[in-house]
């Protein structure tokens, strides 16, 4: 048999999720007493660059998982895996670049809206596209996050920041080279069946 609990027992356990107030931490600020050797002016300017790299990879993710999605033709096996695969070890980077942010005392950058308002990765349409072009749109986007990530460590070594230079080298730079290689293989035109001619 259900009770009806009184209006003034239930208030006190019934959970609270209309809560609204104003942001704690605005975006493009750093917290500047926080338990970190590098000054404020250091963490935030890593803190800018780190969050065009966010956006940038965030963004670079997700069209991994939209042609693994769309991807069609005699490569679609393969391609499927392997865009899959892609995403998910951008999905780690992501995670790793928007938490150093946060260690930082900035704030990562979050939404797929504001995500969109932010990258320097052209949009790709809605509808499918062929393989080369979807391998394509895949390499300049690395390019551009390689290039970044190159940028953002001599930046970071110059300011002593060598958290930033170790997480940029070593889990968003190398990571980006080897996919990118992996994608421009199957750009190569190589016959199945060598001319013995």
């Amino acid at each position: 048999m259900a009770v009806v609990m009184k209006k003034a027992d239930a208030a006190t356990i019934a959970p609270h999720w209309h809560a609204h107030a104003k942001e704690t931490q605005k975006f493009g600020t750093v917290i500047v007493d926080i338990p970190h050797p590098l000054s404020a002016d250091v963490r935030a300017e890593m803190v800018g660059k780190l969050n065009q790299l966010l956006a940038d990879s965030s963004t670079l993710r997700d069209m991994y998982k939209k042609h693994h999605w769309q991807v069609s033709g005699p490569t679609f096996y393969q391609l499927h895996l392997l865009f899959d695969k892609h995403y998910a070890e951008q999905v780690a980077i992501v995670d790793i670049v928007a938490e150093r942010i946060q260690l930082l005392g900035g704030v990562s950058i979050a939404m797929g809206g504001h995500v969109a308002e932010m990258t320097r990765i052209p949009e790709a349409p809605k509808g499918r596209e062929s393989v080369p072009v979807q391998i394509s749109r895949l390499l300049e986007a690395h390019k551009l996050i390689m290039k970044e990530s190159s940028d953002i460590a001599a930046a970071a070594d110059k300011v002593g920041d060598d958290g930033t230079n170790d997480m940029v080298v070593g889990d968003v730079l190398r990571p980006n080279e080897l996919q990118s290689w992996f994608l421009s293989e199957h750009l190569v035109d190589t016959p199945l069946i060598l001319d013995r001619g």
